[in-house]
């Protein structure tokens, strides 16, 4: 019997990368396919010219806008129900020790300092200038977003109408309010199961619904894009190769850099010899794009080749996963200054100080699953007052930067979880000096083999964190609550 279904779980990981990679490829072809047609329809079809009216303005604007519509539809709930969750499974106090405290903290910081030094890199870069989508999209943007001070941005972080915030999409007050409810939810744990319940469930329901919204893409995608060079013409090619170099750069910076001197200072390690053992788990986090699918790689490595406690790995290397984005927030900023550039938008210090909080409250709830990046780097550009369109050229070529943002992200997991393991004395450093750096064939046999044997089995979607019960009519039988041996304050 054991013989027979152990395989399961093998074959289903196996598949869901070759899921994420068909619709990666077909992204990727819309984007060409788009680029192609829209410089053909330039030359062919001008402005005024009856193609030009009726298919450009026409069909691909109204199929493009649809597409950017569904995006619009599903920020907020997504938002506010995932940052719920992600608070009110981080409120437990038996995670919010000594070790949980220092690991967040550190994640929060490293994930900060990432959009600081993306946005201080495009600001040098320039990406979007010479790219004026101006003159496709009337774009006005909003007072309250580029004209506030520091001490306004701070005050309207507090909502005095949560309802209010979210029909006007105020990312930064729904994310306030998330934050508190989903902590209360935690520290109320049994008393509140239904609710907690509730919003696990309707978070489900939303990565279902971006399932959905992403089959579209290709043909959103493809419209947006081919509309958009159409009217651009060749000077539209050499901004996109700008951004994407840009956003590697700072992957680099924040690699080479920020990761290598926050392990130095912390835990004297040598960080080359780091880095030598950490060669498989990144070539894997490249090739598969997916950090959840690398946990199993990722604790492994570190606790046979680096030395960290099981102890520690257990804890920091899935809730890495979830709230350590490091590369996505890189590409988030460099997206932000290349969409304003393109617009001809003017972004005050305050708003580049939102984006900061933006993205880093939002690495709380961001769930590792394909797609959500997009929707979050969406609920950015709006916390901002930047047009959704140019959600649409980031997508494009969203699996060429995926790659390396998520490399970075799990490498970042690794460093910090080193880190903590060294403060927590729970770091054997024999073993990390005694290890010889790994062969190309053996780099080639863990990729191989990784997400194997037990290590297969950790968690990576929602449901592997939520109680089962047997089904019934309205629901699972039990008890639904995830927070059952929650203290209750009195």
């Amino acid at each position: 019997m054991t013989a027979t279904t152990a395989p399961s779980p093998s074959r289903s990981s196996k598949n869901e990368p070759r899921k994420s990679a068909g619709l990666t490829t077909w992204i990727l072809a819309s984007l060409v396919a788009g680029i192609v047609v829209g410089l053909g329809l330039s030359f062919i079809a001008p402005a005024g010219s009856a193609v030009n009216d009726i298919l450009v303005e026409n069909v691909f604007y109204v199929l493009g806008q649809w597409f950017i519509r569904l995006m619009q539809m599903i920020v907020v709930p997504l938002v506010f129900c995932s940052i719920v969750c992600g608070a009110a499974s981080m409120s437990n106090p038996k995670l919010l020790g000594k070790v949980g405290a220092g690991t967040i903290v550190m994640y929060l910081c490293t994930t900060a300092l990432a959009v600081i030094i993306a946005i201080a890199l495009a600001q040098v870069m320039q990406p979007g200038v010479g790219l004026d989508m101006a003159s496709i999209v009337r774009v006005d943007p909003t007072a309250t977003t580029t004209d506030q001070t520091i001490a306004q941005m701070l005050i309207n972080i507090v909502p005095t109408n949560i309802v209010a915030a979210m029909n006007g999409g105020t990312m930064l007050q729904i994310i306030f309010f998330a934050l508190v409810l989903g902590f209360i939810l935690g520290r109320l744990g049994s008393k509140v199961a239904t609710v907690n319940r509730f919003f696990t469930q309707f978070n489900a329901v939303m990565m279902y619904m971006i399932g959905l919204i992403l089959k579209v893409a290709p043909i959103g995608i493809f419209c947006l894009i081919a509309r958009t060079f159409c009217n651009l013409g060749l000077d539209g090619i050499m901004p996109m190769v700008k951004f994407i170099a840009t956003v590697y750069l700072g992957l680099f910076i924040q690699l080479l850099v920020v990761y290598m001197l926050l392990l130095f200072l912390f835990t004297r390690l040598n960080p080359f010899h780091f880095l030598k053992k950490m060669v498989p788990v990144m070539l894997f986090a490249f090739s598969t794009s997916s950090s959840n699918a690398t946990i199993p790689l990722n604790m492994d490595t570190l606790e046979k080749k680096v030395g960290v406690d099981q102890r520690i790995t257990s804890f920091t290397i899935p809730l890495g996963a979830t709230i350590n984005m490091d590369g996505t927030a890189i590409m988030q900023g460099v997206a932000v200054i290349f969409i304003a550039q393109a617009f001809g938008i003017d972004l005050s210090f305050a708003a580049l100080a939102t984006v900061v909080l933006t993205a880093v409250s939002a690495s709380i709830g961001t769930a590792g699953v394909p797609g959500v990046g997009t929707i979050m780097l969406a609920m950015v550009f709006e916390s901002v007052g930047l047009p959704a369109e140019g959600v649409a050229m980031i997508m494009g070529v969203d699996r060429i930067l995926d790659m390396g943002r998520t490399a970075i992200n799990v490498t970042g997991d690794a460093v910090v979880t080193t880190c903590i393991g060294k403060l927590a004395g729970m770091l054997n450093v024999s073993v990390f000096k005694g290890d010889e750096p790994l062969s190309l064939t053996e780099i080639e046999d863990e990729i191989a083999h990784a997400g194997e044997g037990d290590g297969g089995e950790m968690p990576v979607g929602y449901s592997d964190f939520t109680a089962h019960g047997e089904p019934t009519e309205i629901g699972e039988s039990g008890n639904p609550d995830k927070y059952a041996d929650l203290d209750i304050p009195r």
